[in-house]
């Protein structure tokens, strides 16, 4: 099962960058002004001004922006000091989500239970505890995966319970009801009960689960009619051609599958996380790499990272690419790149090994 959930632009200063500054000319002899300045005043505006300019260096580094960037070894740090002096709900959220971005489901969950316990009425909490306990499920034994799906199904079912209107929400849920066996609450019929409740919300994300539904029941013509509505309904936006590439990949239409990502890149940027879906679909068909490293790198310099596509796995991404290019001086590169921002992130410690060593 995958659990998908759907900037700030910020400018600042690097320590030690030059400045140039503008000087008014002086006034000529005999042109004094009337009175000077006092000293004590002028400090006081210059104080002023450093605490405007700290004041708004500190607004762009909220920890969202941090997630969103995926600066996550920043964010965890902000959080966990945020925490300590003002534990809120919304802190333990965003600090489960830190720890989900590296795939820390352990150290997770803990947090996300917090947040949902303090404002155990917010959907959006709820939400995210059961995309966690999904992903934990992921990669638990068969024992502990049953008892983690009924987390799941719980959590995701309050979510839509409590947040009616998001959409988000009702295709996490479609989608747990269409991956899991009914034993844990799973249905096709449920899923297509959620689709219908979706059309009105996102269209486009209505077709797509119908189309999994069709892929589900083996019938690959409905589902790549679906798959293209979807397409229609979000006007060509990137995720629907992306999620067609995925279909055509499933069912070894590479050439298709080639051709709906180049149409992808010059569609509307409607979800950026499509760029890295897009390049993960290339590499692990091993298909035109070149076009997989345009993307990530079209979304790594971009101002619309997204925290479901942290910057440091996009450029881990990257390392993969260059790695399978054969060019190791620059996979190292991008894994060093990507252990900056994220030290702890394993795939990158392992990729910078093979080629380092």
């Amino acid at each position: 099962m995958s659990w998908r959930w759907i900037r700030k632009n910020f400018c600042y200063s690097e320590p030690g960058a030059k400045h140039s500054c503008h000087s008014e000319p002086g006034p000529k002899p005999g042109e004094e002004p009337a009175f000077e300045t006092a000293p004590l005043a002028r400090i006081l505006v210059v104080l002023l001004t450093l605490l405007l300019i700290l004041s708004s260096h500190s607004a762009s580094q909220t920890p969202q922006t941090l997630l969103a960037t995926g600066r996550v070894d920043q964010a965890l740090q902000t959080l966990e000091q945020q925490i300590e002096t003002a534990p809120t709900a919304e802190g333990y959220n965003l600090l489960c989500r830190a720890h989900f971005e590296l795939g820390a489901w352990d150290a997770g969950i803990p947090a996300c239970e917090k947040a949902s316990s303090l404002a155990p009425d917010n959907g959006l909490y709820h939400l995210w505890l059961g995309r966690i306990y999904g992903e934990k499920a992921d990669r638990a034994n068969f024992f502990s995966a049953a008892g983690l799906a009924g987390k799941v199904r719980a959590e995701f079912e309050r979510a839509v319970e409590l947040s009616p209107n998001n959409w988000e929400a009702r295709t996490d849920l479609a989608e747990f009801y269409l991956e899991a066996p009914a034993i844990v609450g799973g249905g096709k019929d449920k899923a297509h009960a959620q689709a219908v409740l979706l059309a009105s919300l996102n269209p486009a994300m209505a077709h797509w689960v119908i189309a999994r539904i069709a892929e589900k029941n083996k019938d690959t013509a409905a589902a790549e009619r679906e798959y293209r509505a979807a397409i229609d309904a979000s006007h060509g936006g990137a995720r629907a051609w992306v999620n067609l590439a995925g279909f055509y990949r499933h069912t070894n239409r590479l050439d298709g599958m080639e051709q709906a990502l180049r149409t992808m890149e010059s569609s509307p940027l409607d979800h950026p996380a499509a760029l890295v879906d897009g390049a993960g679909i290339l590499l692990r068909t091993g298909r035109d790499y070149p076009m997989a490293i345009r993307f990530v790198r079209r979304y790594v310099a971009s101002s619309t990272t997204v925290e479901e596509a942290p910057v440091f796995k996009a450029h881990c991404l990257l390392g993969e690419l260059f790695e399978k290019q054969g060019d190791r001086l620059a996979a190292a590169e991008e894994y060093r790149a990507a252990l900056t921002i994220a030290h702890t992130y394993r795939p990158a410690q392992d990729g910078l090994k093979r080629v380092t060593r």
